[in-house]
Formats: C-alpha cells, structure tokens, sequence
C-alpha cells in the first residue's frame, strides 16, 4: 500500500505552488446556504439557527437524522427548512442538504448545530468567494480564539495529523479538518464528492487540493458546543470509528485521485 502511495506524493507535491489562481468574482451579491447537520441538538440549533440567518444568509438548511428531541421543532421555529435523512453518515447528511438548497444559491456554507463554530465568522468564509480570491475557504478551528475545552485531545491530533498528510500529498496549507467551512456551490459540484461518513470534510480538501482549486484558510477558533455530548469526541468507540472512516478515505481517494 506505501509503495503505491509514494508516487502520488512526488506527483502532487510538484504542482502545490500553482494551487491559487484567481477565479471570477461573482456578478451579483451573492446567495447563500448555510448546511447544517444535526442529531439531538434541541439545546443549540435555535441559537445556531439564528446566528446564521443574522450573517445575511438566505436560508438554513437543517437536515436531521432522526433526533429524538425536539431538535426539528426548534430548528423550524428559529426559521429553518428541515428535511430529514433518516440513513446514518455525516457525509450522507451533507449530501441530502447540498440536493435541497435553492437553486440560485452561489455559495454553500457548512457548518455543525451544536453552536460551537462561530457563524459570526461566515461574511469572512464568504467575502473571498464572492470577490473573485477563492473559490473555497475552510475556517480552521485550531487557529484563532479557542475557549477551554471546546476541542477534545483526538480532535486535535485528528486536525494535525490530517493537515501533515494534505501538506505531504498536496502541498496544501490547511491547519484543520473543519466543519466550518464555503464553498461556490458550482465547483463543489464539479468535484465528485462521494463519501457518505465522517470523511466526508477530509473528501471535499483532498478533491480541492487536488483540483488545485484557488483556496483560503481564515481563523474561526472554536467554542464549547452549548449543550449535549458530542457524536465523535464524546465517545470512545465513536471516535475510533470516525477516525478509521477518515483514514480509509484518505488512503481510498489519494489512491483514487491518483489514478485519475
């Protein structure tokens, strides 16, 4: 399997200096939609929801998995639209809300319900898009403004030790393997996103790198999440279960990425 990977590394880190080269700035002002997705979150997803529509977003969508709380309730009362994806897999999740935003939205905002990524921070992840400087721009958690406790030890490790692997096979600069993130909607659908499991953040910065698609990183920081235990870093077996499914979709798509 190394001996397979080694040539991609000395493929992709021969083009990383031409990764960023300005694309169109949109004609109009931009519409956006936020994506966002939530299991048992009735403590945060009004607050978040709010957030994010006062960012001068056109709308949220909150795509649910089957919470047990009042999570879609208060999703709705906040000013969401709420489809349900009943089929376990964040990316999964993703995908269902990516297939039910409006269709004149330009930018896609991501993000996770459990208000821990500042939505104050999304005219930041958005401006570069809209100008003409990006066409992606990741909000790196491990950067910024961190409160105590808002990221766990493996999260952590998960942030650096994915952004050492995209320097080595892409030569990309990416600090973080955020959530928080945007995205023009038209090249998002132009990468082939497939991963139906918590890869799927790691999937779309390897498509991009790959792509060699103008990209950016700003600061965000991290909060505590406002209520309830995290899916991943809450639990034990959670965690090792996430974090097999992020290192076979890297080994999967540098293989794959490769190939094409």
């Amino acid at each position: 399997m190394l001996r397979q990977l080694r040539p991609a590394l000395e493929l992709v880190n021969a083009v990383i200096d031409e990764i960023g080269s300005r694309p169109p700035a949109l004609l109009r002002s931009p519409v956006i939609s936020a994506i966002i997705p939530c299991l048992d979150e009735e403590t945060a997803i009004g607050q978040v929801v709010t957030a994010v529509l006062a960012q001068n977003v056109g709308e949220v969508v909150v795509v649910d998995g089957g919470s047990r709380d009042r999570t879609t309730e208060l999703a709705e009362a906040a000013g969401a639209r709420v489809i349900i994806e009943p089929r376990r897999g964040y990316g999964r999740a993703i995908q269902a809300g990516i297939a039910k935003v409006r269709d004149d939205a330009d930018i896609l905002v991501f993000l996770d319900g459990d208000g821990s990524d500042p939505a104050e921070f999304i005219p930041d992840l958005v401006s570069p898009i809209a100008a003409g400087q990006a066409m992606f721009v990741l909000g790196s958690r491990v950067r910024g403004s961190r409160e105590p406790g808002s990221l766990a030890p493996q999260q952590l490790l998960a942030a650096h030790v994915g952004g050492l692997l995209l320097r080595l096979v892409y030569g990309a600069s990416f600090t973080d393997l955020s959530p928080f993130r945007a995205i023009r909607r038209d090249e998002l659908g132009h990468l082939g996103m497939k991963e139906e499991t918590y890869g799927w953040n790691l999937e779309m910065l390897m498509r991009v790198a790959a792509a060699r698609l103008p990209a950016l990183e700003i600061a965000v920081g991290q909060r505590r999440r406002i209520g309830g235990v995290s899916k991943v870093s809450g639990d034990l077996v959670a965690s090792v279960k996430a974090a097999w499914s992020i290192l076979a979709t890297f080994i999967r798509l540098a293989l794959e990425l490769r190939r094409q």
